[in-house]
């Protein structure tokens, strides 16, 4: 299904409309505007192709639809230009209708930080209206100077071209004059000016080509929203330190503006209406709260505000429509609807309306046992009718028996009269009702109630029942064991617990242990019934070459221990490499371990490999078993010739006396020749002490990927050896090769 707040297809679609006829763009302009009332772009685009025709009347009636609800500067100077097209022909009358409609522009949008141009336009226009006579000269000199000094005082883009501009209009008119008035104003104007460009600050966060969609927790909606806070947060402090009314005016048209970009945010929206009933303007608030929900009709949080507003205010049938649109028809409330609704008439009608209501609401599709719990509850602390609130639960008790949230709520009502009676048998009734996985905080609740209210036997009676009950559906091994954890369940209150927080830790450890220990014994049991049954009736396609890891060696790691230790069970990788001549049996502790069988000859590449690894900080394996693994598998060799060109590695499989990585460099940054090969096979890298220095070791570390990327061949050591060396089975460990 396409997104209807889909970008990509809005601007599609303007676009087809801009190449269409005006009778033909029309649906599609409409469609676009259901969609996003507030993009003043297309409300432009959208009047300008009306324009265009010379469709007065479809023009005008265009801008009332948008112009109060799209502050913004482009399609403003569209609306003031197409006025003053209509009135160029009109004499003094359409003088007079063009200077109205600056003044009520400049009334909307003209604290815009983009606003010089329409003052700018509203100076020249004043200023080109013929004077037949002096006092008309003079009346006109007095409206430009009185929209100079309005603009020096906007934090605009153009305000620095604005004074000037003043300046040499007053010096025009009078200097001595001047000269009083400029001084006068100066301090004004650099405050205005000191406020624009931290308003620019903030005015740069914001993109104001967005479009308004739902908020789908995007990076670049977020950080438009955080811009957009700042910037009310900064114009609600007042920074040009204006009188009030001035002041309440821009932060209000920065809400306005806010909202074309937010228009499906109700944050903004309760923020807005929340200011204005802050400031003592309720209209305005109710006005806000009424334009929000024609924007966002589903949102149920801004009805309940706006509810609350009216009812605060002492509009108890205003109130009471909200209320009632939050249900509808009734078919379609929710059981939130209905308790609230309730709250409202036993507030504002009385205990009849609320019960009249209630006794309607049980019949409604969506009634859930939440109405009952809090209509009886409302009775019970409200009414103080005890009785009554004890008849609702039992009503409701006959529909919702396998609710356990309404069980447990019965079960709190019944305790606070102190009717330990009918509490045991409330939860001996419904556990006997409730579904095994239901029942777990039921049986809860009713040990908890017996550890107040009974004595040793209930107590432990319960909580034996309780066992019993939970593993028919093996709710946690641990659980139905006892254990320690019983005795601190049964001997805590509150936040006081019968041991330390170390003790704790460890009964919590150990039950998570047994549980996850069991379990594991659950699945492989059948596991290994389902393994032997099918390796039967499979066992032809099985590969006889696939290993199996020795399971039974492992252990779990302890970040404490030390390097250099070695965990028991296992042998450390500190000694000396395995002699080529003949294989050692390893033991731990003086107690010989079971050897796996490994070759009698140790290849120079696998020894200088094993020789170059870091020491390791955990467990460590069986250096034996991963050589014979090692050996038996098909390692790679590079092409002769090539060996130089491969890194350190290279000579490493050559057995050279020493390594190229550790080679002191020259002060050019070049490696010195490396020396000559011995001829001794014997010595190899092996016998070279490892590096400590941590660079070298990475520099060894990345020989060896290079080394491994090159290589190409199979499984043989005769690169740099005079002979070839096939090797067998790893764990026969029979040679069938030989050096030459």
């Amino acid at each position: 299904m396409e997104d209807k707040y889909s970008v990509e297809s809005a601007e599609a679609l303007a676009n087809e409309a801009l190449r269409l006829p005006i009778t033909e763009a029309v649906p599609k302009y409409e469609q676009l505007l259901a969609t996003f009332p507030t993009a003043a772009r297309y409300w432009k685009q959208y009047v300008e192709a009306h324009m265009a025709v010379n469709n007065d009347d479809a023009t005008k009636q265009i801008f009332s639809r948008c112009l109060l609800n799209c502050l913004q500067i482009p399609l403003w100077r569209c609306y003031i230009n197409f006025i003053r097209k209509a009135n160029e022909k009109k004499g003094l009358e359409g003088q007079e209708e063009t200077r109205k409609a600056f003044e009520f522009m400049l009334g909307y949008v003209g604290s815009d930080i983009g606003s010089g141009p329409v003052w700018t336009d509203y100076i020249n226009f004043l200023k080109s209206l013929p004077a037949q006579n002096p006092q008309e000269e003079s009346q006109r000199m007095i409206a430009v100077r009185k929209v100079y000094q309005k603009a020096i005082v906007t934090p605009t883009h153009h305000i620095e071209q604005h004074w000037r501009d003043y300046e040499n209009f007053e010096n025009s008119v009078s200097r001595a004059l001047a000269k009083g008035l400029v001084s006068e104003y100066q301090p004004k104007y650099n405050s205005a000016r000191a406020v624009y460009r931290e308003r620019k600050k903030y005015f740069d966060e914001i993109d104001w080509n967005m479009l308004a969609v739902p908020p789908s927790g995007s990076v670049k909606e977020e950080s438009q929203w955080t811009a957009w806070k700042r910037f009310l947060a900064f114009e609600k402090e007042n920074p040009q330190r204006i009188d009030t009314v001035s002041a309440n005016k821009r932060i209000s048209f920065t809400y306005e503006q806010c909202l074309m970009y937010l228009y499906h945010y109700p944050d903004i929206w309760f923020d807005y209406a929340t200011w204005h009933a802050k400031c003592g303007s309720i209209d305005s608030a109710i006005k806000v709260y009424q334009r929000s929900l024609k924007a966002l009709p589903d949102c149920a949080l801004l009805r309940y505000a706006y509810a609350e507003l009216e009812e605060s205010r002492g509009a108890i049938q205003a109130a009471k429509k909200v209320y009632e649109s939050l249900l509808g028809d009734g078919a379609n409330a929710t059981a939130l609807s209905h308790i609230q609704f309730i709250r409202f008439l036993r507030r504002t009608e009385g205990v009849e309306a609320a019960k009249k209501y209630f006794l309607d609401a049980r019949n409604s599709p969506n009634c859930t046992y939440h109405v009952y719990v809090a209509y009886a509850t409302m009775a019970f602390c409200m009414d103080k009718d005890v009785k009554y609130a004890h008849s609702v639960f039992e009503a409701g008790l006959k529909t919702f028996k396998d609710e356990p949230g309404y069980i447990l709520e019965y079960a709190d009502f019944l305790s606070r009269l102190n009717d330990d009676r009918n509490i045991r048998a409330l939860f001996e009734r419904a556990l006997s009702s409730l579904h095994p996985k239901d029942s777990i905080e039921v049986w809860k609740r009713f040990s908890q109630f017996e550890q107040t209210y009974g004595d040793l036997a209930s107590m432990l009676k319960v909580e034996q029942r309780r066992k019993d009950d939970l593993a028919r559906i093996n709710e946690g091994a641990s659980a139905l064991e006892n254990s320690l954890q019983d005795v601190v369940s049964r001997y805590s209150f509150m936040d006081l617990w019968p041991c330390s927080s170390n003790e704790l830790e460890h009964l919590s450890r150990q039950d998570w242990l047994s549980s996850n220990m069991k379990k594991k014994v659950e699945k492989s049991t059948p596991a290994n019934e389902a393994d032997k049954t099918s390796g039967q009736l499979l066992n032809s396609n099985v590969s006889s070459k696939l290993i199996y890891p020795d399971i039974s060696r492992m252990v779990v790691y302890d970040p404490r221990q030390k390097p250099g230790l070695t965990t028991p069970g296992l042998p450390s990788t500190a000694g000396p490499l395995p002699s080529s001549s003949a294989p050692s049996v390893l033991t731990t502790s003086g107690v010989p371990a079971v050897p796996n069988v490994i070759p009698k000859a140790l290849p120079p590449a696998l020894a200088a490999f094993i020789a170059s690894l870091p020491p390791a900080d955990g467990p460590l394996p069986d250096v034996d078993y991963v050589l014979s693994i090692c050996l038996q598998s098909t390692l790679p060799v590079a092409e002769p010739g090539k060996l130089a060109q491969v890194g350190p590695a290279s000579s490493d499989v050559s057995g050279s006396s020493k390594s190229h990585l550790f080679k002191p460099r020259d002060r050019h940054g070049k490696k010195r020749e490396a020396d000559r090969q011995d001829d001794d096979d014997t010595s190899t890298v092996q016998s070279q002490p490892l590096p400590k220095d941590a660079f070298k070791i990475r520099q060894l570390r990345k020989a060896r990927v290079a080394a491994g990327s090159v290589q190409t061949g199979a499984a043989s050591y005769g690169s740099v050896q005079t002979g070839s060396a096939s090797y067998g089975s790893g764990f026969s460990g029979e040679q069938s090769g030989s050096y030459g």
